[in-house]
């Protein structure tokens, strides 16, 4: 039985991939990985291709949200996209919006955790308000709070 060829990326802050030294820029092969990844028991990042395993390190998620398509109306943000690696898009989910570390933090559809980067939050910025009953974002006239993890 041959056994399955193993490759190790590593995903830096920004939300670029690396392969021995060098950045995977082919769109393609970026939106790929990203729609194929799962994580495994032992919380690791796989994605599986064609007999081939494609380990993935990232300091906390290698999902990093690097910029935003914000639909504005009147002033007002209507919709927002996040664009992630290799243009991969997908809409936010507010309800899934969080603070971790410092940082702010939202659900994919895969229910995998995306970590906004420096670029995104800056777009974001000006939408997010802090009152009395914490901080949120405003989003089509509705305030939706940035929830704190639960603490284990």
């Amino acid at each position: 039985m041959e056994s399955m060829r193993e490759y190790r990326y590593r995903v830096d802050p920004d939300g670029r991939v690396f392969h021995d030294g060098s950045e995977v820029v082919d769109p393609h092969v970026l939106r790929f990985f990203l729609r194929a990844m799962r994580r495994t028991p032992d919380g690791r990042w796989l994605v599986v291709c064609q007999g081939e395993q494609n380990w993935f390190e990232a300091e906390a998620t290698p999902f990093v949200v690097q910029r935003l398509a914000l639909d504005l109306r009147d002033g007002r943000l209507a919709a927002v996209e996040l664009i992630l690696a290799g243009d991969y898009r997908e809409p936010l989910q507010p309800a899934t919006l969080e603070v971790r570390d410092g940082g702010l933090v939202c659900r994919l559809r895969s229910g995998a955790p995306a970590r906004f980067g420096r670029l995104a939050m800056q777009q974001l910025a000006p939408f997010l308000l802090e009152d009395a009953a914490g901080p949120a974002l405003l989003l089509a006239g509705v305030r939706h709070p940035l929830r704190e993890p639960a603490a284990s």
